[in-house]
Parts: C-alpha cells; sequence; structure tokens
C-alpha cells in the first residue's frame, strides 16, 4: 500500500468535508473509490484528494453533486477555475474551506438528498452540540429549512425529500424542546399556518424558538382555517398567534382569510406573521395590524417585548377591516 494514502480524518482536514459528507459522495454517487486496508479501512490516495477538493469547490458554486460526482478530474478542475473567476465577496458561499455551519447545512441537505433520515438527524445533534440551540436554530436550521424549500420549488427534490426532512426537524425540535417545557409560568402562543399554506418547516421553527425563550406553544401545525385557529386560542388562552407564511406567494384567498382570523381573535390577543413568502402579503397584514418578522432573532426580539409588563398595558385592539 502507498506510504501517500490516507485515512479517512486525515482526508477530512485537508479538504474541509466531513468524514460523513466523504462516506456519502463515495457510497451514494461514486466519486471516489479508496483503497481498502486487510482490516478494511478506507486510504485515500493525493488523487483521491485533490477530486474531494475539486469537487467540494464546484458544488459550493452550485453544480449539483449528483451530476459531476463522475466527471473526469480535468473536467473538474476546469469547473474550479470557471467558479473560482466568479468568485466575489459577495458571493453567499466562498470557495474554500466552508465554516462550520456551511458545512451542517450541506451535510443536511446531501443527508436529505439521500433520505438518510439517521444522518440528518446526526448533523441537527452536531450543531447542537457544537453552537448551543440557539445557534443551532438561527444559524444551521434557518437556511437549511430556507435552501429545502428553495430545492423544492425549482424541482430538484421531490415532495418526499421534503417531507423526510419536515419529519427529522420536527422530531429533533419536539425533543430538544422537552427540557424547556416544564415551566407553566410563560405565556402562551399558539403556531400555524393559515389555510393554503402548505409548509410548516418554518412554523416549527417559531415553535422551537418560543419555546427556547419560555413561551408554552400550542402548535397547530399547516393550513388551519381561521376558525379553528381562533377556537384553540380562546381554549388554550393565549396571549399572541405566530402564522407562518412559506407557500405560495399568489395566494387570492389568504388575505380574506387573514382578515377573517383577526375578527375572531380577542382584541388583546397579538397575531405575528412572518416566513419567505410574508412580503407577497405585505398589504393585509399591515391592514389588519399584524406584527411583522423579520428573522428569528427578530422574532426574538419580539416576543420579549410582548413579555414586558408594559405590553400588557399597550397592545394594541384589534383593527376591523372594511369588508
Amino acid at each position: 500500500m502507498s506510504n501517500a494514502s490516507h485515512p479517512i480524518k486525515v482526508v477530512a482536514q485537508r479538504t474541509g468535508l466531513s468524514a460523513f459528507v466523504i462516506r456519502i459522495w463515495e457510497q451514494r454517487y461514486g466519486a471516489v473509490k479508496p483503497e481498502r486496508t486487510d482490516t478494511n479501512r478506507r486510504l485515500y490516495s493525493p488523487q483521491h484528494i485533490e477530486r474531494l477538493n475539486l469537487l467540494r469547490e464546484v458544488t459550493q458554486a452550485g453544480h449539483n453533486i449528483g451530476l459531476i460526482a463522475q466527471y473526469p478530474t480535468e473536467k473538474l478542475r476546469q469547473l474550479a477555475t470557471e467558479a473560482a473567476s466568479n468568485y466575489t465577496p459577495a458571493n453567499r458561499r466562498s470557495v474554500g474551506t466552508p465554516p462550520l455551519t456551511d458545512a451542517l447545512i450541506d451535510e443536511g441537505i446531501t443527508a436529505m438528498k439521500a433520505l438518510d433520515s439517521k444522518g440528518m438527524e446526526d448533523v441537527l445533534k452536531r450543531g447542537a452540540t457544537a453552537l448551543g440551540t440557539m445557534g443551532l436554530l438561527q444559524r444551521v436550521v434557518a437556511p437549511l429549512v430556507q435552501r429545502v424549500g428553495e430545492l423544492w420549488v425549482n424541482g430538484t427534490i421531490t415532495v418526499a425529500h421534503e417531507h423526510l426532512a419536515t419529519a427529522v426537524i420536527r422530531a429533533f425540535l419536539w425533543s430538544a424542546a422537552k427540557p424547556y417545557g416544564e415551566t407553566k409560568s410563560g405565556p402562551g402562543l399558539l403556531v400555524a399556518t393559515p389555510a393554503g399554506q402548505l409548509h410548516e418547516l418554518g412554523a416549527l421553527l417559531v415553535g422551537a424558538v418560543a419555546t427556547n425563550l419560555g413561551w408554552q406553544v400550542t402548535y397547530l401545525g399547516a393550513s388551519l382555517p381561521a376558525p379553528e385557529i381562533a377556537g384553540a386560542v380562546r381554549q388554550c388562552r393565549a396571549r399572541a398567534v405566530a402564522l407562518s407564511l412559506v407557500y405560495p406567494e399568489d395566494d387570492s384567498n389568504l388575505a380574506s382569510e387573514l382578515t377573517r382570523l383577526r375578527e375572531l381573535l380577542p382584541a388583546e390577543v397579538v397575531l405575528l406573521a412572518g416566513g419567505r413568502a410574508m412580503p407577497a402579503y405585505l398589504e393585509i397584514l399591515e391592514r389588519i395590524g399584524a406584527v411583522q418578522i423579520g428573522d428569528l432573532a427578530d422574532l426574538s426580539t419580539k416576543l420579549a417585548d410582548l413579555r414586558k409588563p408594559s405590553a400588557k398595558k399597550s397592545s394594541p385592539r384589534a383593527k376591523r377591516v372594511k369588508p
């Protein structure tokens, strides 16, 4: 066996890829074919390391690993050169060793595409250990959710992939929230998506952040009619309702649904709304006096403000919208 061969731990250090991603690229896509020792340990040559580095650079530039994994090395060099020439500091990802959060997001997407629920769960566990709960939510899960949505919309992944990601993230966040769910002293927050809004990953994130901040969260899931949400609010005596608006962005029925919800809610209940599709509905959100949420950091700030003693006294009454 060549002295120049290296174990996977060394390869991971030299490429900036995790051992998990290297194994997936090898097993699923045939990107490299390492030698094996008598004890079945993988050993990678300098040529393997070069290919992995090139594949990392090219996938970070936007190419699909499933399409390029078996390209000749010379072709990968050409694509990497093109990617480097197009690089600017404004690009979302730099060409080079990715930071921890980018690496975790990439691993999560790779695992999802492979329908590897255990791999996705492992990504979330390692992220929680390295970043803490709020760091995981804001720096890994939120951008991961956004990328899942983008890949679904452009047809790169199927509904099955999106459902697997949703199931894994839901189960993980539910488990992670248990240590915070023991207290009964926090205010109530009901989380859902209104009727016609079909994707719940954003709502899951909202619920996780609020639970982590001490709110008593009632999570109702996706696509609930206004009367159902209002009835649940009264039953659980929630102080606020958080709605996630992700997809679609052109629902002609949503304005009337949101108007109806505001009319059915008690005047003192605050209505919050956020999500990727929120800008498409700004006019109706402003008309009904909904608090608009930018990102998870903004959500944390708004929830903290709602818990201040002055917030109860100064909460605006619900706007009555003329038909």
